[in-house]
């Protein structure tokens, strides 16, 4: 039996050991086997009722807080998510012994593209589509959707004992999270850190969405090299440009050598005519191209690849976008206009054989991005999407690394952070979804005005 002068723990472990004390005794004959569906319930049950999952409120003391990371209301939690609020569940149980003020924040991620294609996958099974539905019909299901597995999520989550305090339980699209997510949109624009522009992002064409950056997936696919050549303006010589996506170059507005190579530079200023369609492009010198790949000349297609982008700018090359967003070549595809991608590749591929352009091929396996939710390939292409100024967020954030305010375990970590972090990318936050939160903008058709507001504005 317990003693209550002797037992020098936390008052909350003593009572919880005591009642189990008081539980067991008098049961003659315990059983030799642990069975958690007589424990488990019963004790979370009674830690949830006597609600020791709370901060205590003592201000006095320490404090201490872990906000969970969200599980997306896609489905069930798995291995990663037990292990990783296992660890969380300790920490916080640990800092509660020793006395801090300590809450353990729980909650839900809406999960937006995620969710939005479980759900499409869902009504597709009925043989409709969101757009047989309509919007609100479509919100409707996506809300039913996250009552069920939101509350299978939590079930979960109290399964594995997780000491969070439910009563403060949040989700991110609630009436709460909406606000603060328009507060710091509104704060940002007033900043000069949000801005809309025509930039090159990462489309996926099943989702019919942008994505940033960290939701592709690269993996090795084993395609090939094609070499083309482009007859030089009015000249019966001709540069030979290698390339892994043939289609691409129905938007060429350039060839691009390095200015070191020696084998390039009498080409440097003049004209090549564009294979197939027949437009004239220039070719140019930029210290991007890698003189050792393929055959140092490069074919640059700004609309179509970030880093035909950044040398288009560079150079003032136009921008063509021969793709639509459902990866089917649109009007600036001349004669292709209409096919799909790959479709669209082979018949370039063939046309040029037919015209004695292609020159060779040579099996070529390159890194090609995927969506992380659906993994459909990735097709890199300009559009006029919402984006945020990160260069300005990240400078105090790697300081805070530098002056060694904040540490990384294992510390081989600190220079892939910095690595990231000082070469980091405007983020593109705009999202082709009818879930999700909705950015805070509108746009007076009389007048032109651009309202970014915290509160709607008056119709």
């Amino acid at each position: 039996m317990l003693r209550g002068s002797t037992f020098k723990g936390d008052a909350l472990v003593a009572s919880v050991l005591k009642e189990e004390v008081l539980l067991i005794s008098g049961v003659k004959n315990l059983s030799s086997v642990y069975d958690p569906a007589q424990v488990e319930k019963r004790w979370y049950d009674y830690w949830k009722n006597h609600n020791y999952f709370a901060p205590h409120g003592d201000t006095s003391k320490p404090h201490y807080s872990i906000v969970m990371p969200p599980p997306n209301v896609t489905g069930q939690l798995h291995l990663g998510h037990a292990l990783d609020n296992t660890l969380q569940d300790i920490l916080t149980r640990w800092k509660r012994m020793q006395g801090y003020n300590t809450l353990w924040l729980p909650g839900t991620d809406h999960a937006g593209i995620a969710t939005q294609a479980r759900v499409e996958e869902s009504i597709a099974s009925e043989g409709l589509s969101k757009y047989d539905l309509g919007r609100e019909k479509f919100l409707e299901r996506v809300w039913e959707w996250k009552r069920l597995y939101g509350d299978r999520i939590t079930q979960q989550l109290s399964l594995l004992g997780s000491s969070c305090d439910w009563s403060r339980e949040r989700f991110t699209m609630d009436e709460g999270c909406s606000r603060a997510v328009r507060e710091v949109f509104v704060n940002l624009y007033e900043k000069g850190l949000i801005y809309q522009g025509d930039y090159i992002i990462n489309w996926c064409p099943r989702c019919h969405t942008a994505i940033s950056d960290i939701e592709v997936e690269h993996a090795d696919h084993a395609g090939h090299l094609w070499y083309i050549k482009y007859p030089l303006e009015d000249s019966e010589d001709y540069l030979v440009v290698a390339t892994t996506r043939p289609e691409t170059m129905l938007g060429d507005s350039g060839v691009a050598v390095h200015p070191e190579d020696e084998r390039y530079s009498r080409f440097v200023g003049k004209h090549v005519i564009l294979p197939l369609l027949g437009r004239r492009i220039p070719v140019f010198a930029d210290a991007y191209v890698d003189k050792d790949f393929g055959t140092g000349a490069v074919k640059v297609t700004p609309a179509h690849d970030p880093n035909d982008f950044e040398m288009g700018l560079r150079h003032n090359l136009e921008q063509i976008v021969v793709m639509g967003t459902d990866a089917i070549m649109n009007e600036n595809a001349g004669p292709y206009a209409g096919l799909d991608r790959q479709a669209c590749r082979l018949k370039v591929l063939v046309d040029l054989e037919a015209g004695h352009n292609l020159l060779g091929v040579e099996e070529h396996e390159h890194a090609v991005g995927h969506c992380q939710r659906c993994d459909t390939v990735i097709e890199p292409m300009i559009s006029r999407q919402w984006f945020v100024k990160m260069k300005p967020l990240a400078e105090p954030a790697i300081q805070k690394v530098v002056d060694g305010e904040i540490k990384f375990i294992p510390e081989r970590f600190t220079k892939t952070y910095l690595n990231w972090m000082e070469n980091i990318r405007d983020w593109c936050i705009s999202r082709q979804l009818w879930w999700g939160h909705r950015i805070p903008v509108w746009y007076c058709q009389d007048c032109g005005q651009v309202i970014c507001s915290r509160e709607d504005p008056p119709v």
